[in-house]
């Protein structure tokens, strides 16, 4: 069941009301039945694989803390990791891997035959995977207690709105609030509302439509030039982020109808200065994971240069894998690691130049830093999108050509992948509506918020222009050409 669908406009409806009729004492029945089905609603054999997950997961930490020798709390521990790890394994790494060690025997002249199997992905596995081993391994630390109602922790593991895609919640912070009393709250529920329209909103009309011209430049290399790789390469990376941004938002605003409070996992990334503070911003559940849970136990920065950078390589590269079981992805991690070991030897020199500089010159810095980050973070985004690594590569090498490229080359490469005319226009509106709305967070605060504060008919205009802008964009686009979230094959 997609966010972006009817069958979710009409379930999210009636399990709220249902949550606030039935007793509190058996919500979580309700919320636990209402996710498997959500869960199951793309295939019903995959409850069988979140069941393992949840059951191991929630038994090892229970061996955990019932443990009395550290040697038996480690084992609980890793034997609970190495069974949710397995699983993600098998579904997302075997086939990458056996294809992978196929090809290298074969490059050094060894006859093996290929050996895949028709494994499906099971959607969201990598998600509902990272949050069971913090659970697992914050017991261990002693940071929280494990717990002990399995329908409980088996709700914290598939809670629906971010179950699928995030955020990656920690088990300190969502599994207390199944055991509060919510009640219905007309704040709440404004406010969920109106961040599930701007989620639809950055979906709809921005990410799936920016999708059609970026499939049909990727799709084939050989239709444009060099300004079209460009071009493409922008809108993918507006597609990206109000593709997932937009889950996100929809996610935080259906836990906040219900009560529920989710983390944040965007803050306005593409206002970021620098690799570190893009990743400060861009997929926050997942960063703040592998910081607690990779980076600072390889060592983090409390060790000498070369280990520190060492640790920020291994994580960034830990990440591009977990982002998928494609060489195009390591690379995406690995060129993010390197730009981020660029960021220590280099920000810190930066500073002190903009510092050093009058009100004019920081402000031109800055401008030239957001610039240089924002471009660093489009290339990659090319190793993220292509189908290839050869693909990857000819883009990368292809897109410093449209530097000398005169001006009638942009019109013609707009014109050759058909973003013309009134769909230029529909979408360079729409890119000015997002970056109004993240400049409005960046220096105001909550656009949300500040909009709920505002005269009736500016509320209910921006309220009428989102909704109608999704309408039209929904009902007018052709059969078929609406794309699924892209980090559900995560």
């Amino acid at each position: 069941m997609l966010f972006n669908s009817w069958q979710y406009a009409v379930f999210l409806p009636l399990v709220a009301a249902a949550y606030f009729l039935v007793p509190h004492r058996v919500r979580w029945v309700l919320l636990l039945g209402a996710s498997y089905y959500f869960y199951m609603s793309w295939n019903p054999n995959l409850v069988f694989l979140i069941l393992f997950t949840t059951a191991s997961s929630y038994t090892a930490a229970l061996g955990v803390e019932r443990s009395r020798s550290e040697k038996a709390r480690r084992a609980w521990l890793a034997g609970g990791v190495c069974l949710s790890l397995a699983c993600l394994f098998f579904f997302k790494y075997f086939n990458f891997f056996s294809e992978s060690v196929t090809a290298l025997l074969r490059a050094v002249s060894l006859p093996v035959s290929d050996f895949t199997l028709n494994i499906i992905l099971p959607v969201g596995i990598s998600f509902y995977t990272f949050q069971t081993l913090s659970y697992a391994i914050d017991v261990y630390r002693g940071q929280m207690k494990a717990e002990r109602h399995f329908g409980i922790y088996a709700l914290y593991v598939s809670f629906f709105p971010q179950l699928v895609a995030g955020p990656i919640e920690r088990a300190v912070t969502l599994l207390p609030q199944f055991r509060e009393e919510h009640r219905p709250d007309a704040a709440a529920f404004s406010y969920g509302c109106h961040q599930i329209a701007w989620g639809l909103f950055k979906k709809v009309v921005v990410a799936d439509t920016a999708a059609v011209y970026v499939d049909k430049v990727y799709g084939d290399l050989s239709m444009c030039a060099p300004m079209g790789y460009v071009i493409a390469t922008l809108l993918f990376a507006f597609q990206v982020y109000c593709d997932f941004s937009g889950y996100s938002d929809i996610a935080l605003g259906s836990a906040r109808i219900l009560g529920f409070r989710l983390m944040r996992n965007f803050r306005c990334p593409y206002f970021a200065r620098s690799i570190k503070d893009f990743w400060r911003r861009w997929h926050i559940s997942l960063s703040t994971w592998f910081q607690d849970y990779v980076y600072i136990p390889l060592g983090g920065s409390r060790c000498g240069r070369a280990r520190h950078l060492r640790n920020l390589f291994l994580t960034f590269l830990v990440s591009g894998l977990w982002h998928g079981a494609k060489w195009t992805f390591v690379a995406w991690g690995a060129l993010f690691g390197v730009l981020s070991m660029a960021d220590v030897l280099v920000i810190p020199r930066l500073d002190r130049f903009e510092r050093s500089r009058g009100k004019i010159g920081r402000r031109a810095v800055q401008l030239l830093r957001w610039a240089v980050c924002f471009g660093l973070v489009c290339v990659c985004w090319v190793f993220f999108r292509a189908e290839t690594m050869s693909d990857a590569l000819y883009i990368v090498s292809r897109l410093p050509c449209a530097l000398w490229m005169p001006v009638q080359n942009l019109v013609a490469a707009l014109g050759t992948i058909g973003l013309t005319g009134g769909a230029l226009w529909g979408m360079l509106a729409a890119l000015a509506a997002l970056t109004v709305y993240d400049a409005v967070e960046t220096f105001y605060g909550d656009p949300i918020a500040l909009l709920q504060r505002q005269a009736a008919p500016v509320r209910w205009g921006v309220r009428y222009a989102v909704c109608l802008a999704v309408l039209l964009v929904a009902l007018t686009r052709p059969e078929g050409t609406t794309a699924e979230f892209i980090y559900f094959q995560f």
